[in-house]
């Protein structure tokens, strides 16, 4: 046990004795005490500052040094020292004009019993208050450098009360920003809106209206200046409300954006367009037709190049015209364009019309006022005012023309056109190898029965594939499999009906795998798929048995019949196996041999590896098999009020018996179910039995506090995810808490609190788990929908050991106060956790120190109890 601290007192008292007792029934008590004693002003005055007591006892009289006049010296000198009066002859009146002017106690010689208690209740408050002193200065200083802070920053801070919007700050930086000097947007509140240009004023307008209703405001406008100059501006802003919950002030903050928003929409633009030359270009290596390639570049245009619309044009042999490709679902008015060229080329008057004849690519960045296109006022009716056509040649001959179309005038500038001619130079390169490789390539890469990749071209890419994974750092599973009595079915049912099998299976094999890249016939029966950026062999495991029931379990009809195939498979992984495509294809196929010898369905190449994946696939069998019979269970820890100790609501946590019967430790099951997906099954589940439950217990008339069900990041990423929950909630919605972690929420927060808003709305609320380990930011913290703040474990495991911890957690519950969210403190186990938890004010605890996760019969024992 820790010593006790050792308490300095200073005894003003003329009677030896008395001082005696008094030490004596301090001692008594259990404390260390060290005393000096005074009975005059100048030995008083001496020990204050020699001796730095903790408490003053004083006797009230003395012949030489009134007690009260040592009062008001030690209120005058040491304030925040304790002063008691121990007095035998202190009557009512004197009492309290002695407490009025600054005493802290005082106790009658006749009951010293009473003195301890005193003293310990005196150093209590005298702690209590240098600590609020502390943080009050640390407040002080705070203000003094945020207003510092304002004075010197470049962006315009504001305040307006609500609900009567009257401006109660903005500093100086407004003029600059905003045009005019905060005294003027003081005087006027709604100059605010009237320097918001006409085009954005309406969008304004609805952002705020949606911030006094409480929603965000993050928003992006254009201002004027007293010049008339325009600049962009970016506005953020959040509500403050009472208490009671009603509107109090609104507080943001604006910045002017005008160079960074020229700057970004130049780069926008030319990052459209180099990111539309590097999807085109991928297209063109990738897409082994014509008329696909053209579709596919018009799709890319407007996806990925930001162009309103995109066609290409084809010339014949004849030269007449025709659309190739086109992104509109109708395009009458092109049609027409199309058709005068094609009844009079030589005289058509267009913009298309004259990039044909010329060759050269041609630009109409006014096409309101160009006089080259006769249809101009019915393109500009459809919102075209700048366009392009792109020639493109083959040989030497202009073949075909794209022609891309956008919605701002002066949109194409040079940049943009030299990266739009070094696409279309590349698009005829693809066009001209299209031609002349493509039957070439196909016979020398691809296998005509099955029209798989062979071995030659499986082979490249294999070793492309494992480069990616030497560049990544990741895993690759290198398959390969025979079909099981294959000669059979030839020498049975004739080399047709095997040419057949062959087909098929290569067909459902291109449609398990998604990418025919990925998968090759050999030769004969045999056939290869690979797999990158797998995570370990289980993984690999898992996605053969996938594989293999959607290629080789469905029958095959051949002649009326159905046919029934199996396979063996070798597995061979990198960089375990092989470090290059050779070396992983000769281990694969050792183990394929290795597994028709021992007819096991599949082996890998390394011997422990195919032990574990076999315990590892068992295990998921086993939990598949539990999830769907429903075994996975619930245990319940409680969550207590650290005040009272009682109960205010309970975590539901998973919980499986493993072949042994025993409990397996959720860490070891919990992320297999999320690996596979069985959470979301299993997550559903535990939902509705915490939701029945509830219900169950409420029939029993125990009023049982609310219960928490954490939420995985995949449920929680489903698009379907809010109506699951309340599907398996029902009526209980209102009873259950979601608890999500913090770096889950942080994924994709803005979908993230969307969803959670509308589940918060239908009753549920929202925990923030293991908080203090994630990513979010105070601004983010602020937006969220939750209700409660869990401090994680890591944090309440040293609160009493480290200062740096203990600082953390204030202000995790200073802040989570602030934000009027509940705290809860997770992995509580000692008393004295719990006990400085009670001093920072955190409200809730949860942990072995009141109870470990129980039963559902056992807690049900406990809320019976609490309430009898």
């Amino acid at each position: 046990m820790a010593p006790l601290e050792q308490i300095r007192v200073l005894v003003v008292e003329d009677v030896a004795s008395d001082v005696e007792l008094e030490i004596r029934e301090l001692k008594r008590a259990g404390m260390r005490v060290e005393h000096r004693l005074c009975d005059s002003e100048q030995g008083f005055r001496l020990e204050l500052e020699s001796f730095s007591p903790d408490v003053i006892l004083s006797d009230f009289s003395m012949p030489h040094f009134d007690g009260m006049a040592a009062l008001a010296l030690a209120r005058q000198l040491c304030p925040e020292i304790p002063f008691l009066f121990v007095s035998g002859t202190i009557g009512e009146e004197y009492a309290i004009r002695a407490l009025k002017n600054g005493a802290t106690d005082y106790v009658l010689k006749t009951n010293l019993v009473r003195l301890p208690a005193a003293v310990e209740r005196a150093l209590d408050d005298a702690r209590a208050r240098r600590a609020r002193r502390e943080v009050e200065d640390e407040v002080q200083e705070l203000r003094g450098r945020l207003q510092a802070v304002f004075e010197t920053l470049p962006d315009a801070v504001w305040s307006i009360s609500l609900p009567e919007e009257r401006l109660l700050f903005m500093s100086p930086a407004a003029r600059e920003v905003l045009g005019h000097s905060p005294e003027e947007f003081a005087a006027d509140i709604e100059l605010g809106f009237r320097v918001v240009h006409d085009d954005d004023r309406e969008r304004v307008q609805r952002a705020w209206d949606a911030l006094r209703a409480g929603q965000t405001y993050d928003i992006e406008y254009r201002v004027v200046h007293r010049d008339n100059s325009l600049r962009w501006v970016h506005e953020r802003a959040h509500r403050l409300s009472n208490p009671d919950g009603s509107p109090q002030r609104i507080d943001g903050i604006v910045r002017d954006i005008s160079d960074a928003v020229r700057q970004r929409e130049r780069l926008a633009r030319l990052g459209r367009i180099r990111d539309l030359l590097g999807a085109a270009n991928a297209a063109f290596m990738r897409i082994r037709e014509r008329r696909e390639l053209f579709e596919e570049f018009c799709r890319i245009a407007v996806s990925r190049g930001g162009f309103m619309r995109a066609r290409v044009v084809e010339l014949d042999a004849s030269g007449r015209l025709s659309i190739a490709a086109n992104t509109e679902t109708s395009a009458t008015g092109f049609a027409r364009i199309v058709d005068k060229y094609n009844a009079d080329a030589a005289n058509a008057q267009s913009v298309l019309a004259h990039a044909l004849r010329t060759g050269q690519m041609t630009v109409s960045n006014d096409l309101r006022n160009d006089e080259r296109e006769s249809d101009r006022e019915h393109l500009t009716r459809q919102g075209i005012y700048s366009l392009v056509v792109l020639p493109i040649r083959v040989e030497d001959t202009v073949m075909a023309a794209a022609v891309l179309n956008a919605k701002e005038p002066n949109f194409f500038d040079q940049e943009e056109l030299a990266l739009l001619s070094e696409m279309v130079a590349n698009l005829e390169f693809a066009l001209e190898l299209l031609a002349k490789q493509e039957k070439l390539n196909y016979l020398a890469l691809y296998d005509p029965l099955t029209e798989l990749p062979n071995r030659t071209l499986f082979d490249d890419r294999l070793t492309q594939a494992l480069e990616g994974s030497r560049r990544g750092g990741s895993m690759l599973a290198l398959i390969v499999f025979d079909i099981e009595r294959f000669k059979a079915i030839n020498d049975a049912l004739g080399q047709g009906a095997g040419d057949e099998v062959l087909r098929s299976v290569a067909r459902q094999l291109r449609e398990s795998v998604g990418d025919v890249n990925r998968v090759a016939r050999l030769g004969g029966n045999l056939f290869a798929v690979m797999y990158p950026a797998i995570q370990d062999a289980a993984e690999a495991a898992r996605i053969l048995g996938d594989s293999a029931a959607d290629v080789i379990a469905r029958p095959i009809k051949i002649d009326g019949r159905e046919l029934k195939i199996a396979a063996k498979a070798g597995i061979a992984l990198y960089p375990d196996d092989g470090a290059d495509a050779a070396t992983l294809f000769r281990n694969a196929e050792a183990s394929l041999k290795r597994a028709k010898e021992t007819g096991d369905r599949f082996l890998f190449y390394a011997p422990h590896i195919n032990a574990r994946v076999a315990e590892q696939v068992e295990l998921e069998s086993r939990l598949r098999r539990a999830v769907e019979q429903r075994e996975i269970f619930l245990h319940f820890q409680p969550k207590v009020e650290l005040e009272t100790n009682r109960i205010v609501g309970l975590e539901a946590l998973m919980r499986w018996r493993g072949p042994d019967n025993l409990l397996m430790s959720p860490a070891r099951f919990v992320p297999v179910l999320e690996e596979t997906g069985m959470i979301l099954e299993a997550g559903r589940n535990a939902l509705e039995v915490a939701a029945q439950t509830h219900r169950e217990w409420q029939a029993l008339g125990l009023n049982p506090p609310r219960i928490a069900v954490n939420v995985s990041a995949l449920q929680l990423r489903q698009r379907n995810f809010v109506d699951d929950v309340q599907a398996a909630l029902g009526a209980t919605v209102g009873s259950i808490d979601l608890e999500i972690t913090e770096s889950l929420l942080m994924e994709d927060i803005e979908e993230s609190i969307r969803k959670l808003r509308t589940l918060r709305a239908a009753g549920a609320s929202i925990a923030l788990d293991d908080f203090g380990t994630g990513h979010s930011s105070l601004a983010y913290l602020s937006r969220l929908p939750i209700d409660t703040v869990k401090i994680d474990r890591s944090f309440i495991r040293t609160i009493t050991e480290n200062a740096d911890t203990t600082s953390i957690v204030s202000t995790i519950i200073s802040l989570a106060q602030a934000l009027r969210l509940k705290v809860v403190a997770e992995g509580v186990e000692s008393e004295q956790q719990a006990q400085m938890l009670r001093q920072l004010r955190c409200d809730q605890m949860q942990g072995y120190l009141f109870s470990p996760p129980q039963s559902k019969e056992r807690i049900e024992a406990m809320l019976r109890d609490a309430g009898s």
